[in-house]
């Protein structure tokens, strides 16, 4: 079945103005809504809107209530709308990425090992711990791995969530950060990290099947985060030159 050009290109045409997005984007969170609701939530002059919402006429239908809902038309458009936004969030990201200088392997497992020791002197330092240490029997070394990761686990997490930087990373000048350009947030931090802490093995595995420079394990694309050199080009680039001739 042949596709009418000329009606693609007046869905784009209606769907070009910001204001209609927003209209189609509410009513969808909505539901149902009346004009005047409408009008006090974006903010926009009652005129505007009836000349916005007559442009909208096909996907937009009034209830018997006179409240205004997505037609069937309107619903495929709000999916649409979604996608091009999320397209548009990817290509933005893969442009502010791809001038982002991603850390080494070296540099990453520097940090590591720095954070592990600092993790493990607070752990040595539990008194609780030590009275497990004496106690006898496998089941407690099982409970002192236990506390240990979970305590590695908190320790990255409350350090990365919180300025983006745990202090072994702070130390190489290492920062991770949100591929959407966000806010780094506690919740990102605890599920990059979990991987890191309990599944290292398996996120490193599933890391390399990725094929994106990117990011190093599984856990940092499935939390979109990444981690940055902080430090200058030049000194950066002598690094890798240091790496390959290791």
């Amino acid at each position: 079945m042949a596709v009418d050009q000329q009606n693609v290109s007046r869905i784009f045409s209606v769907l070009s103005n910001p204001l209609r997005r927003e209209i189609l984007l509410y009513l969808s969170e909505k539901e149902e809504c009346p004009f005047m609701d409408l009008a006090n939530a974006l903010n926009v002059d009652t005129g505007k809107l009836s000349f916005h919402i007559r442009n909208l006429t096909a996907f937009i239908e009034q209830t018997t209530s006179g409240r205004y809902r997505l037609s069937r038309l309107g619903e495929n458009a709000v999916a649409l709308i979604r996608d091009l936004e999320t397209w548009s969030t990817e290509v933005d990201v893969s442009k502010k990425t791809s001038m982002l200088q991603i850390a080494g392997l070296r540099q990453r497992a520097i940090a590591f090992l720095v954070d592990f020791a600092i993790a493990f002197s607070v752990f040595m330092a539990m008194p609780s711990v030590l009275l497990l240490l004496t106690s006898a029997g496998t089941f407690f070394q099982y409970v002192n791995i236990i506390i240990f990761l979970l305590l590695f686990w908190v320790y990255l997490t409350l350090l990365e969530g919180f300025s983006g930087q745990s202090l072994g990373e702070r130390v190489v000048e290492l920062r991770v950060v949100m591929v959407n350009g966000k806010k780094m947030s506690y919740d990102h931090a605890a599920v990059r990290n979990f991987g890191k802490v309990f599944l290292l093995p398996v996120d490193l595995l599933l890391g390399t099947r990725l094929n994106d420079k990117r990011f190093l394990r599984y856990f940092e694309k499935f939390s979109g985060t990444i981690m940055i050199d902080l430090r200058p080009k030049s000194l950066s680039n002598e690094s890798l030159e240091d790496e390959g001739s290791f």
